[in-house]
């Protein structure tokens, strides 16, 4: 009895425990007329399910001095401030309180309003979650690569399935019967409850009939969504349960996740709402504005889409990407959906690995390369444009201390080859001896200006290209790397950067992502790689390699528009002499009016022509940026 001898023992007891959150304690402190309207355990609860619900933090309560608090009688009037932060904002008031004496005893007369001062016997405190919109992400021209729409939520009742539904359903949306059934078998489901199965555009054509089916019912959902599909899957990635999980989902997370808000009301017994406590308004994610172009993505896509390859296209004056693309692919709306069981597997045994990235993956660029061992040479005067090499057959080598090994090149078509020649015929011995011009020294410190072994400047993780492994070490490896191959691998973005200096004076630009509307693009990465002369030079040549009926890259010519560039086959194999996997090579540009630089690369293509099966894609590529013009 001791504690509660006094008003004042009962009263700042009482508050000290509430403050503590210890409403076991509280309760002890309580009269007993206050006790014969709560138990201890529905005390307990309530007070624990309110403070809880609304995430009550920093709680305080501290008695306030109204004048001089007289005591009349068996009773004590006192006065309180509550102050709490919550996860609607932080709310605070006054309050009045009585304690009573029974016997030697003083109790708190508590009541609702203690909780606050509008709460009444029989009201409830609700707390509601305001869900902050997702960021959305466009392109240049604020066409959606992931958005925010108004779906349908498929899903069924227990109660009202017939014998055959789940069979129909699973025919109708394309699943199988164990995946809804899996669903259906949930712990939390009751016969009375709706059952989400799967989520399905407004204008999907397999909602036709779906309604049909005994327990199917729906509802609108608003849900992410990503209008290319497969077309930028890996570069846009995917969001689950509400979180970036790759691509630019994940990178740009905190910009694009925003804020909820919350609000907590008080609401009668009837259930109606009699005021709002406070109110913290939910702060919708960042829109990110990106430099791709969704059109120039979804051709690039459609042209790839049956191989195994990656595309990178920049705008060649900015460095502004225009499409990244990787196929094989996947659909990102199936992940928002939920995966089945089924289609994971294949995805995950497809031995095209459709989630693998190939724009930022590392290739051996073969002759795409070429140009690059061009320049260098050109600046450090190992050749002239106009000197030539005597090159005899398919085969050479520098000396019989190489042993078995040979350089092979494709055409004897010219026997004297000069730059222009070489480039046109794409002759690996010309440019193996190029590089054994400059020697090895000169030949890695002139190509490490090119980014190798560095990060793109770019936000997106793209693998760093690499020029040997530890170091060029033989004149064979040397002469091999001089035509993009020996242990040269560069990913099709990073060839998309380097041609970027045949455009800007021998400087690489840095590739651009996000739209900066309106401030000035052209940033450069690396300065004067190679020399403006040499990169003029080898511009012009490049024009060769498709306008001549000779060039490697003639089934590409389109009348009316000047493109410049480069085909290459690299070969992997075991050892020479064997048949290797091909990947082919194909990069071009709009020499007179240069806005598009596209890099493609596919795999496999040994059996399909090697570089030349993408000569017809590049064309057509360039044939629809034309008519979308």
């Amino acid at each position: 009895m001791g504690k509660t001898a006094s008003p004042e023992a009962a009263i700042d007891g009482f508050m000290q425990a509430w403050q503590q959150k210890d409403y076991a304690a509280m309760y002890g402190y309580l009269s007993e007329d206050a006790k014969g309207t709560i138990t201890e355990e529905e005390f307990v609860k309530r007070h624990q399910a309110i403070y809880e619900g609304i995430e009550a933090a920093r709680l305080t309560v501290g008695r306030q001095k109204e004048g001089r608090e007289r005591r009349k009688g068996p009773s004590q009037e006192f006065h309180f401030r509550l102050r709490m932060d919550t996860v609607a904002g932080h709310v605070e008031y006054d309050q009045k309180g009585v304690a009573t004496r029974e016997g030697r005893r003083w109790g708190v007369n508590w009541h609702p309003g203690y909780l606050h001062p509008e709460l009444s016997e029989g009201d409830t405190i609700r707390v509601q979650t305001l869900t902050a919109d997702r960021g959305e992400i466009l392109d240049r021209n604020g066409k959606g690569l992931a958005v925010n729409a108004e779906q349908v939520e498929i899903g069924l009742v227990p109660a009202k399935l017939g014998a055959a539904s789940v069979a129909t359903l699973a025919k109708q949306l394309r699943v199988s019967e164990s995946h809804i059934n899996q669903k259906l078998k949930a712990p939390w489901v009751q016969p009375d409850y709706f059952v989400p199965i799967t989520v399905l555009p407004k204008n999907d054509t397999r909602l036709a009939g779906l309604y049909d089916i005994p327990g199917v019912t729906s509802q609108v959902k608003k849900v992410r969504f990503y209008p290319l599909s497969e077309a930028a899957a890996h570069l846009v990635g995917y969001i689950s349960d509400g979180v970036g999980k790759t691509g630019l989902e994940v990178l740009y997370e905190d910009k694009l996740h925003g804020t909820n808000g919350a609000v907590l009301t008080i609401h009668d017994r009837a259930g109606n709402e009699k005021m709002v406590i406070v109110k913290k308004e939910a702060k919708n994610g960042e829109t990110i504005k990106l430099t791709l172009d969704a059109d120039l993505q979804t051709s690039a896509y459609e042209q790839i889409k049956t191989d195994v390859g990656g595309v990178a296209a920049l705008h060649p004056m900015t460095g502004e990407v225009l499409a990244l693309v990787s196929a094989p692919s996947y659909d990102p709306n199936e992940m928002v959906r939920g995966v089945s069981e089924e289609l994971w597997k294949r995805w995950n045994e497809d031995p095209h690995r459709p989630f693998l990235n190939r724009f930022a993956s590392l290739y051996s660029p073969g002759s795409a390369f070429k140009p690059v061992t061009a320049a260098l040479a050109l600046d450090d005067r190992a050749i002239t444009p106009e000197q030539t090499f005597t090159i005899k057959g398919l085969h050479w080598q520098k000396d019989a201390s190489w042993g078995n090994y040979r350089v092979t090149r494709v055409s004897e078509r010219y026997s004297e080859v000069d730059l222009e020649k070489a480039l046109l015929t794409s002759d690996n011995i010309y440019f193996a001896k190029a590089a054994l011009a400059m020697g090895e020294s000169t030949f890695t410190a002139a190509a490490t200006r090119f980014g190798f072994g560095e990060k793109l400047p770019l936000p997106y993780p793209i693998d760093p290209s690499t020029l040997a492994n530890d170091g060029i070490k033989n004149e064979i490896q040397l002469a091999d790397s001089g035509y993009g191959q020996g242990e040269v691998l560069m990913s099709p973005l990073h060839v998309a950067v380097t041609y970027t200096a045949f455009l800007n004076k021998g400087s690489l630009l840095a590739p651009e992502l996000l739209d900066k509307e309106g401030e000035s693009t052209g940033r450069i990465w690396k300065q004067n790689a190679f020399s403006a002369e040499s990169a003029d030079t080898v511009a012009r040549d490049l024009i060769q390699v498709i306008e001549h009926p000779a060039g490697t890259g003639h089934a590409a010519r389109i009348n009316g528009l000047k493109l410049a560039g480069k085909t290459g086959t690299a070969e992997l194999k075991s050892e020479q002499g064997k048949t290797g996997t091909e990947y082919g090579w194909f990069v071009a540009f709009d020499a007179e009016h240069p806005q598009l630089l596209v890099v493609m690369m596919i795999e496999q293509v040994q059996n399909k022509g090697g570089s030349h099966y993408l000569a017809p894609k590049i064309r057509r590529l360039y044939q629809t940026r034309l008519l979308d013009r």
